[in-house]
């Protein structure tokens, strides 16, 4: 295999089919706190954290018939949405504790701290920051190594206080 993508590559946004429109912008904008950069007829919607044309984009396509994924199927797990700090990630989450919205996890694993949540149509969402990488765990060898530490919730509340 010669071919290796470019190490400036980046994933630039993720689109999903979902069941009702108005619910899933309620999710990611009025909890998430994304803006609508467009409409697509009323089937679509294009979301963006800033001025990038789309970071989400949702839409009901073929949502009529379709069923809900179960858990434990093949395909997506989850799609992770990277803060900037701390007190950015902190700024989420106490938005999604005021609005009581159900948390389904939170992981400090070494190199990032990460808050699971699934959007209305079950679709897996991580809110994460991470560590510099001069402080990310490795092994002898160099390897990142992940671990699974739990990630108090609360004390990351503390952020906010400063």
């Amino acid at each position: 295999m010669d071919y290796k993508i470019s190490p400036d590559a980046a994933i630039g946004h993720v689109h999903l089919t979902v069941k009702n429109l108005n619910r899933s912008i309620k999710f990611y904008r009025d909890l998430l706190g994304f803006k609508i950069k467009t409409w697509y007829g009323d089937s679509a919607v294009f979301l963006s954290a800033n001025d990038y044309h789309h970071h989400i984009a949702l839409n009901t396509w073929e949502a009529e018939n379709a069923k809900p994924k179960l858990t434990g199927q093949i395909g997506l797990y989850h799609f992770a949405i990277l803060y900037p700090s701390r007190k950015e990630l902190a700024k989420a989450f106490k938005k999604i504790w005021e609005k009581k919205y159900p948390v389904q996890g939170a992981t400090d694993n070494g190199i990032s701290e990460s808050i699971y949540l699934s959007d209305p149509d079950g679709n897996g969402v991580e809110l994460y920051v991470d560590r510099p990488e001069y402080d990310w765990p490795r092994d002898e060898k160099g390897n990142i190594v992940f671990e699974t530490k739990p990630f108090d919730l609360l004390e990351l509340l503390s952020e906010l206080d400063t």
